[in-house]
């Protein structure tokens, strides 16, 4: 067994292990699970979906927290920081915590070989199971069947919106989609469905597995007005609720699932409306419609496939009037570039492209050819080598009453993170 003292180091190792980034079975990981002796004494709830799983679970996770419950968070992927992906009450844990998980998890292993994702989803959740926690929250990846994740038997499994993405992994529509979704559903156990349309082979699935499907506009529903809005599940209200402190209008589908899913484990871990307000109203999660105060205005969010950007130009389209709105995109190379930019390109009038630092994202000058196929001549641009560079770029030529979104990818809106939260305050252009 190697000799690793640090995070970096052991992320280094595992990255090694296997020829492939991504090798989706749960054979591999269910045995070294097995050899670790790894489970949970406390309700565990599984998130998946194409979009809002982040939001879902800190959603969940802060209205636990508000009824004076210990909860234990593993979220992805990171923006800045790798810990960021496990938390504890609220915390990321410390990197160095992490690598007598990453330890227990190699000496389990043996000769078997983990991707760097089932890896360090192993370390995590043997992290959590060794904490004295009441709720236990993951997040899944990518998919649900084949995650690493859904190597644990959930009390609870949440599928928010679904949409296309990673069809090279999941399939070419939201039916394939959903059923590798709903991978994640289990026997008995309540499945909260929070996409109002859901694929049918979700709840096929569901109805053949035999979970007790929640779901949205028949077990439970939202409804409300410009200042509050109300939940109403199975036998159960609450009223007057303000909207989440996570912005956008999406997010009330995401708070209405999180919700379902407490009440859902009621029995064994009741919460009052008290903790759903506070909850809701203290809920944090960087870079979704994050909008940071300053001249110009600043608005970091994740999107990055034609759903999720969809969702965001509709939080643009209602922000109010700006100028101008320039755009800071970096994104990956599978994603469906076209669909993305034709979503946002109306709002935009100028635009930073950058490379980002992994192997599948998409050059700048690739970006600028996806954009200048739909603009043509009218396309205005420039090309970057860093979200970083790209953003002091966007200030450089900003007056104070403009607006930059910064989108596309974790990786660059974590790009801007690196040098902690901007505070921005544009020149006067003259």
């Amino acid at each position: 067994m190697p000799t690793l003292k640090t995070l970096a180091e052991w992320l280094a190792h595992s990255e090694s292990l296997h020829p492939k980034s991504m090798d989706l079975s749960l054979e591999r990981v269910q045995a070294v699970r097995d050899a670790m002796g790894l489970r949970f004494t406390v309700p565990v709830i599984t998130v998946a979906g194409t979009n809002g799983k982040g939001s879902t679970c800190s959603m969940i996770e802060s209205i636990a927290r508000a009824a004076g419950y210990r909860v234990g968070l593993y979220i992805k992927p990171h923006l800045v920081h790798f810990e960021e992906r496990c938390r504890v009450n609220g915390a990321p844990v410390s990197a160095d915590s992490l690598c007598e998980d990453f330890a227990v998890v190699d000496r389990a292993r043996g000769d078997t070989a983990l991707t760097t994702f089932e890896f360090s989803t192993l370390a995590i959740m043997h992290r959590l199971a060794r904490e004295s926690l009441d709720l236990v929250i993951l997040e899944v990846g990518l998919g649900g069947r084949y995650d690493a994740v859904n190597a644990i038997d959930a009390d609870c499994s949440v599928i928010t919106s679904i949409d296309l993405d990673h069809t090279e992994f999941l399939g070419p529509d939201r039916e394939s989609i959903g059923r590798e979704k709903a991978g994640i559903l289990r026997t008995g156990r309540p499945g909260i469905v929070s996409d109002p349309l859901p694929p049918q082979s979700v709840i096929d699935h569901g109805r053949e597995v035999g979970a007790d499907l929640w779901l949205n506009g028949r077990d439970f529903n939202h409804q409300g007005d410009r200042q509050q809005w109300s939940w109403s599940g199975r036998g159960r209200r609450y009223h007057a609720l303000a909207y989440p402190a996570l912005r956008g209008a999406n997010q009330l589908l995401n708070a209405s699932g999180a919700i379902a899913a407490l009440e859902a484990l009621r029995d064994r871990l009741p919460i009052n409306a008290q903790a759903v307000r506070v909850g809701l109203a203290s809920v944090e999660l960087p870079g979704r419609f994050q909008i940071v105060p300053g001249q110009p205005a600043l608005v970091l969010d994740v999107a990055h496939n034609p759903q999720a950007v969809s969702a965001l130009a509709l939080n643009l389209d209602q922000m109010g009037f700006f100028p101008r709105t320039v755009a800071v995109l970096g994104a990956m190379r599978d994603k469906d570039l076209g669909g993305v930019l034709a979503r946002i390109a109306p709002l935009i009038d100028h635009w930073h492209l950058t490379d980002l630092p992994l192997p599948r994202a998409a050059r700048a000058d690739e970006l600028a050819a996806e954009l200048r196929a739909l603009k043509g001549d009218a396309a205005s641009y420039g090309l970057y080598a860093s979200p970083s560079e790209a953003l002091d770029a966007a200030v450089a030529g900003a007056n104070p009453t403009d607006r930059i979104v910064v989108f596309g990818s974790f990786y660059t809106v974590g790009g801007v993170l690196k040098r902690g939260l901007p505070r921005l305050s544009a020149p006067h252009q003259a």
